[in-house]
């Protein structure tokens, strides 16, 4: 972080950097607070405030430049990844504030013995979630292209001069990705023969049936085409017994029919 480092123009508007876009710019009358959380003995406190002023998101540092410059206030800037423990404070009453923890940089206007410096701004006419959700969005850009400049090779300073991040890779997260199971096989409809209407002939396998048919069907026999066999040359067995005892019956009953 840097106190009264900011370049401003003729109208008071800061100079942007190499490479660096405005992504969020808050109402005009939120506040800004500094201060040490801690102080040493013997240590001087920090301790700066503003009342009133405008905040900025770029894709390489947050900007504040108070609506009412003061010799101790006027401007403030941070680089994104000096920021830490970042949110926002949602009370029952008052305007929503975003806060974090600071580590200055070197030859910034703080002294060298405060090492880390708490930053509070409240939103008086809202954008305190739109601030923090356009800051946490350029935070991980940032560091993803941090990364990828230390995978090829160079040495990234503070500034992000010399990165662009709209060459960035889209983010893909592949820890939660989860394959899809194949489809399953579409089964083939069974085909329903059409209902033959009454009195109509049916089909069986290509045979036409008549009613009568179908009420009367043939049995299996039927089907046998006739043959002639020659006639046998002995009786049957038992045939003469048969023929005995019929003629010995027919021989009684003509006597008792006589008498």
């Amino acid at each position: 972080m840097a106190l009264n480092w900011v370049m401003l123009d003729a109208t008071q508007r800061f100079v942007l950097l190499p490479r660096e876009r405005i992504l969020f710019t808050s109402p005009s009358r939120t506040t800004l607070s500094l201060q040490t959380p801690n102080s040493y003995p013997g240590k001087e406190p920090l301790s700066v405030t503003s009342s009133a002023g405008t905040a900025y998101v770029t894709n390489q540092r947050i900007v504040y430049l108070p609506s009412a410059p003061t010799a101790q206030l006027q401007s403030f800037s941070a680089p994104i990844l000096n920021l830490q423990d970042t949110h926002v404070d949602a009370p029952f009453f008052g305007a929503n504030s975003w806060t974090g923890i600071l580590k200055p940089v070197s030859g910034g206007n703080i002294a060298a013995h405060h090492a880390y410096v708490k930053l509070s701004m409240t939103f008086k006419d809202g954008g305190a979630f739109d601030f923090a959700s356009t800051y946490e969005r350029i935070k991980e850009a940032v560091v993803q292209a941090v990364e990828v400049a230390r995978d090829s090779g160079r040495q990234q300073g503070s500034d992000l001069s010399d990165i662009n991040l709209e060459q960035l890779p889209a983010y893909e997260d592949i820890g939660t990705t989860v394959s899809a199971p194949p489809p399953l096989p579409l089964q083939q409809p069974i085909p329903v023969p059409p209902t033959a209407p009454a009195g109509a002939p049916h089909r069986d396998g290509g045979i036409v049936l008549s009613s009568d048919d179908e009420r009367n069907p043939k049995p299996p026999s039927a089907a046998v085409s006739h043959q002639q066999y020659p006639p046998p040359d002995e009786p049957p067995p038992g045939y003469e017994e048969v023929q005995r005892s019929s003629i010995a019956d027919n021989l009684e009953r003509s006597v008792r029919e006589s008498h």
